[in-house]
């Protein structure tokens, strides 16, 4: 019994490095600190992400990383860019073409976790036809070379960061995205973000869980979710 404990014993000290490694932290950089924003880069440094929150004001970007303290700060949409392992776009749909104008060459290669949804009423025609078409599929035509992951984009802030982190069974999140890596990173941070990461495909298949889908808005765990998206 004694040398087989100590086997055992050995056997996990192997395995936790491992484990660390598959789920080190990384710097994400954030473009929008309102609400969705200011929420995901709490509950990512919360979990040992280092966060720079960038802002068109840059006040905003300011006061969300002062009020998560040692593991964010603040900078330009630049730097927030140039900084992060992953950049999470948090913004009204509309701004999405400034945002490739301004930064898109600089996005190309890097992981891009997409929550933002058209609303016609709000950002105009090009909306509607990114509702028509699929949003990330849109947002992924505004943002050419980007490894673009579709995740949070369904569920309000309030609901989110009520249900974050809550015991087992927890909250479910569909993840899809066209680039394995991608797709690998953005189930990493769902699930570091406190919610149970279910991949659903590609980017064109998240139509199923866009604003105003059938789950929209649900929450499920995830093997009801998988059941709702009719997946394996």
């Amino acid at each position: 019994m004694k040398r087989r404990t100590f086997l055992f014993a050995l056997t996990a000290t192997a395995i936790a490095p491992i484990a660390r490694a598959q789920s080190k932290p990384l710097k994400i950089g954030i473009i929008g600190s309102g609400r969705i924003g200011s929420t995901f880069g709490g509950l990512w440094a919360k979990a040992g992400h280092e966060i720079m929150f960038s802002d068109r004001d840059p006040e905003n970007a300011k006061r969300a990383a002062e009020s998560i303290g040692a593991r964010a700060r603040a900078g330009t949409v630049e730097e927030a860019v140039a900084f992060g392992d992953a950049v999470l776009i948090a913004v009204p749909y509309g701004a999405l073409p400034a945002i490739a104008q301004q930064v898109g060459e600089k996005l190309k290669g890097k992981v891009v976790i997409d929550p933002n949804n058209p609303v016609p009423s709000r950002d105009g025609e090009m909306a509607a036809a990114a509702k028509e078409k699929g949003a990330a599929v849109s947002t992924a035509a505004l943002l050419p070379g980007v490894k673009l992951v579709r995740a949070f984009n369904s569920w309000g802030y309030q609901t989110m960061a009520r249900e974050a982190n809550r015991p087992t069974p927890r909250m479910a999140i569909p993840v899809a995205a066209d680039d394995p890596q991608a797709l690998k990173v953005g189930v990493q941070l769902v699930r570091d973000a406190g919610f149970d990461p279910v991949p659903a495909g590609s980017l064109a298949a998240s139509k199923a869980f866009d604003l105003g889908s059938s789950v929209s808005g649900k929450v499920m765990t995830a093997d009801e979710m998988r059941k709702a998206l009719s997946l394996p």
